[in-house]
């Protein structure tokens, strides 16, 4: 029986559709309004299944609650809200309502109970975020959108078939964990961690969200790694697989961030690089991990929205992306330069901020399990965060060299919404009590200890130390990385357009052979049949009989033969 409470996800979805139609003052209010009112249905609907109906015999649950979907989707619509305040000044009629589809239908994944309802949300992301990257209204944006829907295609096909074979040999839709012990099974993951950004096709995600307009890369940065988080961490925790998947990931962000002069491909290559924490704490599957990784989703949206919201403002206010264009902006955009420093530390895992008490939860579950290299990978991975996005792009884009520009802080809903989100990554660092109150197990870890504090702290100054040791062979470049997507953006067009002439080299010899051999069939055929041939001559009666003997002496042999 379907309950009467509202679907959170549904609500952020009509509200979508009705900003599409809606100006003015009204337009603010809804934008504004409806993650409320979702935030407040998802802090008070009951644990449970609410909503359950059955389709063609399959049981369908699309709206079910418990403690992790209640987390995932709390940080959604806080997400959706402050997304929403940043982007009240946008001036594309298309951004917002398809940034709402987009949410909602996150928000919607994270509450489904069944496979069903899981891939049609699924889908309807994929669209959303397709569109949010398309209104920026730029040739890169709209090419980069086709590139990023072609691999979420893909991702919904293995999804598709995976859920496909699960229900043929279980004749169950409902959402629980697998094992990995079926080719269905292994194609639910795949189509998981497609949108996780993991290996080989991990390069969709910074060649399509910095194509977004300054405020579309906001929320694009929430909903479709961290949507795959949950899925991950409901679906497959402790898949010994995920912990080497998410450490490769982990190392693929930083070096890449490393090598990149555009700031917000900077911070595109870092949500690899922290979803790649997550996916580790799932593959190693404690609770603790697992309490880690959903903490560190909660977190990293927060943190990784201020990081590109101040990147955004700089974009907003320069027109410009490329860190080689940008330098000195801390003198007349202060206010952006502290919130996107505040966002720096949190993803370092500075302490006092949030980033340290849910990073800090996963290093400690390798640590327990007895995974030496695991924890010292992490390590250095920590200090190499530290080195791209908590030096790199603050120091790139608001210090060091001044590149004479003189913009203004950005308009006042656009620094209200960083100053949201940087008090929500300072409070949550300091008073981390009800974020681990809602956390999936019961928590039993304390991150403000000595050994904790001073081991992060030698990490993130030795890791500063090295960035200025090494800030000639750091210095801002025009440089164009080669990524995995080389491979379908420049190698298969020319393996196509080789193929292509040699297929038109193919069919011009065919031709001409065609030809050859027909006009050679022809001459034949003239030779015997012209009017000068053999067949066209005037032969005599006697002739004729003849021949016609001999074919009837040797129709007598055959005959008696």
């Amino acid at each position: 029986m379907a309950s009467a409470l509202a679907h959170p996800g549904l609500i952020v979805i009509v509200a979508g559709l009705l900003l599409a139609l809606l100006r003015g003052h009204a337009r603010s209010i809804v934008a504004l309004g409806a993650p409320l009112a979702a935030l407040a249905l998802v802090l008070s609907a009951p644990e449970g299944v609410l909503w359950r109906a059955e389709y063609l015999g399959l049981d369908i649950v699309p709206y079910a609650v418990d403690r992790l979907s209640r987390l995932f989707a709390t940080v959604f619509a806080i997400m959706v809200f402050g997304g929403a305040l940043f982007a009240l000044g946008q001036k594309s009629r298309l951004e917002l309502p398809a940034a709402y589809v987009y949410a909602g239908s996150a928000i919607g994944a994270t509450l489904a109970g069944d496979l069903v309802t899981l891939f049609v949300f699924w889908e309807l992301m994929a669209i959303g975020s397709t569109l949010v990257i398309w209104s920026a209204g730029t040739s890169r944006a709209w090419a980069a959108s086709r590139r990023y829907l072609a691999v979420h295609l893909l991702g919904g096909v293995l999804l598709l078939a995976g859920v496909a074979g699960h229900v043929s040999a279980t004749d169950s839709t409902l959402f629980t964990q697998f094992a990995l012990d079926t080719p269905a099974h292994w194609l639910i993951l795949a189509g998981f961690l497609v949108n996780a950004g993991a290996p080989p096709l991990s390069a969709w995600l910074p060649d399509a969200y910095p194509e977004a307009s300054w405020s579309g890369t906001v929320f694009l940065s929430a909903f479709t790694t961290k949507t795959a988080v949950y899925v991950l961490l409901r679906g497959f925790p402790g898949a010994e697989i995920l912990v080497w998947v998410g450490l490769f990931m982990v190392f693929y962000g930083i070096v890449y961030a490393l090598l990149e002069n555009d700031m917000r491909r900077i911070l595109a290559y870092s949500i690899v690089n922290q979803v790649g924490f997550m996916v580790t704490g799932i593959g190693i599957g404690t609770e603790v991990a697992l309490n880690g990784a959903a903490a560190h989703a909660f977190t990293h949206i927060l943190y990784k929205a201020l990081l590109l919201m101040s990147a955004g403002s700089v974009l907003y206010a320069t027109g410009r992306r490329k860190c080689t264009d940008l330098g000195g902006l801390f003198r007349t955009m202060p206010l952006t330069a502290v919130c996107g420093g505040i966002g720096a530390l949190a993803i370092s895992s500075f302490p006092l901020t949030s980033g340290f008490v849910s990073k800090s939860m996963i290093a400690q579950a390798a640590v327990d399990q007895h995974l030496l290299w695991v924890y010292l990978a992490l390590a250095a991975a920590s200090a190499g965060v530290f080195l791209h996005a908590g030096i790199k792009f603050p120091w790139f884009v608001f210090f060091q060299r001044d590149s004479g520009l003189r913009p203004p802080e950005p308009p006042l809903n656009m620094r209200l919404a960083m100053l949201l989100f940087a008090a929500l990554c300072v409070g949550l660092g300091v008073l981390y009590g009800p974020l681990y109150a809602r956390l999936p197990y019961p928590v039993d870890y304390v991150p403000y200890t000595g050994a904790h504090v001073v081991v992060q702290l030698e990490l993130l100054l030795f890791s500063g130390l090295a960035f200025f040791v090494m800030l000639p062979m750091l210095r801002r470049t025009l440089t164009i990385t080669l990524d995995t997507d080389w491979l379908y953006r420049r190698l298969a067009p020319r393996l196509v357009h080789g193929l292509d002439r040699l297929l038109a080299m193919a069919r011009a010899a065919s031709r001409s052979f065609a030809h050859l051999l027909l006009s050679r069939l022809g001459a034949a055929l003239h030779r015997h049949h012209g009017a000068d041939g053999i067949l066209a001559r005037t032969w005599t009666t006697g002739g004729m009989a003849l021949w016609v003997a001999i074919l009837l002496a040797a129709y007598l042999v055959l005959y008696y033969a």
